[in-house]
């Protein structure tokens, strides 16, 4: 039996990944914090920071609070901006094998198709993930994400603007998520990853104030684990692209349960606060489990779901 048994290789959209495990955006900083820790280039593919155009320092603290099951954070994307990110993150970047996506934001659909832009033939970077959580600050702080035609927007802008593939991440705080992936797919997304976080907030009862300087942060976790799973499952149901599933993945029985879904790759986010080493940890929980019960391929195993 050949070193490379099973096959663990997926493909999204146009590109190939060698395993499904996915480091998540903001979970993973730009990869390097992690470089003395683990062999990145064990991983699928790693996804930095939120990128913005302009450096952003983010919310003030406090800004993590710990909750049964999970976190909360209201870290505000910060980021060291675009300029910087060119200049000093991307040289190092280029230097791993892994895939390196790019997760950007804007507060206005321009400022998407401005990063997407810049972007543009650089190497190194294998894909874009559009972060459609963002408040829109032309429609009074709506989250782009909300609204299945504005979504299509952003997709279309970034599509206009570069020549990579493009995953949009969706916002699990609406009514119909399957309405928003589709909308997105029909504007030609090659990808879909979520969820993102739940809205949530805490209180400090002695002080009877937030716990968070921003009152509200986005929840992740094993708390959000089954929420999460159930909208992977009803978006692969609803659309033909391929779905990243995303939420409270711990460890690898809970990635299989998200490819058993149908995600045809999974991401790890508030797993590497816990143990900085799980990313690769998952990638050999995964070709365990195949190897003992002869899955040849990760393709067999991804969608075998059966329904009651």
């Amino acid at each position: 039996m050949s070193a490379s048994y099973p096959d663990l290789n997926v493909k999204l959209g146009p590109l190939e990944f060698k395993n499904p495990v996915i480091m998540a955006s903001g979970t993973f900083g730009y990869g390097q914090e992690f470089d003395a820790l683990m062999d990145l280039n064990l991983l699928g593919g790693i996804i930095v920071k939120g990128l913005s155009l302009r450096p952003k320092q983010g919310n003030p603290p406090p800004r993590i609070v710990e909750t049964p099951c999970g976190m909360l954070n209201a870290i505000g994307l910060a980021n060291v901006g675009l300029e910087v990110f060119m200049k000093d993150k991307i040289p190092w970047l280029q230097t791993l094998d892994t895939r390196v996506i790019v997760n950007i934001y804007g507060h206005s659909i321009d400022e998407y198709g401005e990063l997407a832009n810049a972007l543009k033939g650089v190497e190194g970077v294998s894909a874009l993930e559009v972060n459609i959580s963002c408040p829109n600050v032309a429609c009074g702080g709506m989250a782009f994400g909300t609204d299945p035609s504005v979504s299509a927007r952003v997709t279309e802008e970034v599509l206009k603007n570069t020549d990579k593939p493009v995953i949009v991440k969706l916002t699990p705080n609406v009514t119909d998520i399957g309405l928003i992936a589709r909308a997105v797919e029909e504007a030609g997304a090659h990808a879909l990853s979520l969820i993102n976080t739940l809205t949530g907030m805490a209180i400090d009862i002695e002080s009877r104030r937030p716990r968070l300087a921003n009152t509200f942060g986005g929840l992740s976790g094993p708390a959000i684990r089954p929420v999460a799973l159930r909208m992977v499952y009803q978006v692969v149901q609803s659309v033909d692209i391929p779905v990243i599933g995303i939420g409270g993945i711990m460890d690898h029985q809970d990635a299989l349960e998200f490819l058993i879904a149908g995600a045809k790759a999974i991401q790890v986010g508030t797993a590497n606060f816990v143990n900085p080493c799980v990313g690769p940890n998952i990638v050999e929980g995964i070709r365990d489990f195949c190897r003992e019960r002869g899955i040849a391929h990760i393709d067999d195993l991804i969608g075998s779901f059966e329904p009651a």
